[in-house]
């Protein structure tokens, strides 16, 4: 009987002949023989270069993280670049995930092997510190080698236009392209990285750099001046990740300096030995920082994800514990903050303009309101965000550009990145807690009053996790009934319209009418409720997930919550069968 060689045994041999860089993959290689089961799953298919590029789980294979992943993508970058920019040139920079260095070094010898000079940081940064470089050093193109706050096991790579906004679907379109045509052994153009940098093909990005952007990050700043008087207390961690130096920089900076460093995760680590998940939204990542502040009782405890674009906040409860406070929350507040600050120094641009992503929170809406303020609503991604601000910038109206938030702990003020950055939102944040601290009002307090203004917005986000082969298939076939036998109500509240971001169309449920969303064309689907209620459902751009957002208002937060759990129930159902 004739043995079957299929296409997966057919990559691993391959790559156990070709792939000898990387004494670890060789090694993985040579200890998956024979085992069909891991074969598959690391080569049944390529590692997808989505809307803004790599991520997955290091290790050997087609289907993961690894050197020639890298190479295949940054060569079809290459051939992006060098088909649209005269003289091209590329920033790179990384964080503290295993093999960051080793995959921005792998890049950047791909890049000076096709004639395309790169600008290197001398050490880990985080993400908005290469969108900025990207501006700054007026390069074609970004990569910011990173996974952001998946597991340990993951790395990733995400592709910035020369804007220092992650690139665009067009641009993605046509990379994608170009790497498809690459053969990872055979088409990648290589030199040695050392000789690149001697030749000056390869830089490092200056000092210089990288006090400019502080300069830019302290700009945004509007009552700085209070911060060393007031006494404010806090606890960071920085997650074992990239912000360690520029936050604690920054914040030196205005004058705070009380500032206690979770020791457990101050250094670089890309294991995550005591946050397995290092995401600032889980309360399991800020666990040693709650014990910490359990100790030092801070006024504030703020955690920045590995790649430091994300910041989440524990504020004391009042009763000697710490309470967690949400994106939307955040988010929230310190729109309030700037517009009410802003407003009476006389300091608030000519027709003000935030911009949110459509599942962030609603409480927007009446604070743009009481400050004639434009709101805009973009898809879920910081990139769109910077999409908005650049068409701002075109009209010579950036000045305009007030904030931006995501729901997922992602805040920018300022246009100097075209990305979120926790450094600037740190220390808003910080000087936002210490102004109101010299008022004598808590951030308890401030959230309460938040509320009795607007009124109670209640925010949750729920994953469901597809993993292996037939994960993808089965998330596919869940959106497709979400579209082709959509719930008629939830929660026992009618729908009452929906929209449909694939097709472009919200239709109202009654009477059959559509409007357009006007927004690109993306998988998601709303489900919109009475009393502001709302379900909105996406697969995950970066992880095998599905994501339930739940929307509920009410008079109080039991009220709002009451609400969640029925919306909740029901949409697990559905998403769970």
């Amino acid at each position: 009987m004739q043995t079957v060689i299929t296409k997966e045994n057919a990559l691993y041999q391959l790559w156990l002949e070709h792939a000898v860089d990387d004494p670890d993959l060789v090694a993985e290689l040579r200890n998956i023989s024979g085992d069909e089961d891991a074969i598959r799953e690391r080569f049944y298919r390529d590692l997808e270069f989505g809307t803004g590029g790599l991520r997955g789980i290091l290790g050997a294979g087609t289907a993961r993280m690894n050197i020639y992943t890298v190479r295949r993508a940054t060569q079809g970058l290459a051939d992006y670049v060098k088909g649209s920019f005269e003289s091209p040139s590329v920033a790179i920079s990384y964080d503290s995930r295993i093999k960051s260095d080793t995959f921005a070094k792998a890049a950047a010898a791909v890049l000076a092997a096709n004639g395309i000079r790169v600008h290197l940081y001398t050490e880990l940064m985080p993400t908005p510190m290469l969108s900025f470089a990207v501006r700054a050093l007026h390069c074609s193109a970004g990569i910011m080698v990173t996974a952001s706050h998946n597991p340990a096991a993951y790395n990733g790579y995400k592709v910035y236009g020369a804007d220092g906004c992650q690139i665009t679907l067009d641009v993605a379109n046509t990379v994608i392209g170009k790497i498809n045509s690459v053969d990872m052994f055979r088409d990648v153009r290589l030199c040695s990285f050392d000789e690149a940098a001697a030749n000056g093909m390869i830089t490092y990005i200056g000092q210089d750099v990288i006090e400019e952007y502080y300069k830019n990050v302290l700009a945004q700043g509007i009552h700085t001046a209070l911060c060393p008087e007031s006494g404010l207390k806090i606890v960071y961690t920085p997650l074992n990740g990239t912000g360690n130096k520029p936050v604690r920089e920054i914040l030196k900076r205005i004058g705070i300096s009380d500032v206690t460093v979770v020791p457990e995760q101050e250094l670089p680590d890309g294991n995550f030995t005591t946050c397995p998940y290092p995401n600032p939204e889980i309360r399991e990542a800020l666990e040693y920082g709650l014990r910490l502040c359990d100790e030092v009782q801070p006024d504030l405890l703020l955690a920045t994800d590995p790649d430091c674009d994300r910041v989440g906040i524990a504020v004391p409860d009042g009763n000697g514990g710490y309470a967690l406070f949400s994106g939307n929350e955040v988010g929230a507040m310190l729109f309030e903050y700037i517009c009410a600050e802003r407003t009476k120094l006389g300091t608030m641009p000519k027709q003000p303009v935030v911009i949110k992503t459509i599942v962030t929170t609603d409480l927007v809406k009446p604070i743009a309101e009481e400050y004639g303020v434009q709101l805009i609503d973009v898809l879920t991604g910081f990139k769109f965000i910077g999409e908005q601000i650049a068409l701002l910038e075109k009209k010579g109206e950036e000045s305009r550009y007030l904030f931006g938030f995501e729901e997922s702990y992602g805040y920018l003020a300022g246009t100097y990145v075209r990305d979120k950055d926790a450094v600037v939102a740190s220390m808003l944040i910080v000087e936002m807690a210490a102004f109101y601290r010299t008022q004598g009002i808590s951030m308890m307090q401030a959230r309460e009053n938040l509320y009795k203004k607007y009124g109670v917005f209640k925010h949750k986000q729920e994953s469901f996790a597809f993993e292996g082969v037939s994960g993808m298939h089965k998330m596919q076939e869940i959106m497709k009934s979400l579209r082709t036998d959509a719930p008629t109500e939830i929660g026992g509240l009618p729908v009452i319209e929906s929209a449909d971001y694939l097709t472009g169309e919200f239709t109202d449920i009654q009477s059959g009418s559509t409007r357009p969303t006007n927004l690109p064309k993306s998988d998601v689907v709303s489900f919109f409720l009475p009393d502001r209620a709302s379900v909105i459902v996406r697969p995950s751009g970066t992880e095998p997930k599905i994501k339930a957002y739940y929307t509920t208002a009410g008079r109080t937060m039991a009220d709002a919550e009451a609400i969640e759990e029925k919306l909740r129930a029901d949409m697990q159902k559905i998403l769970k069968k």
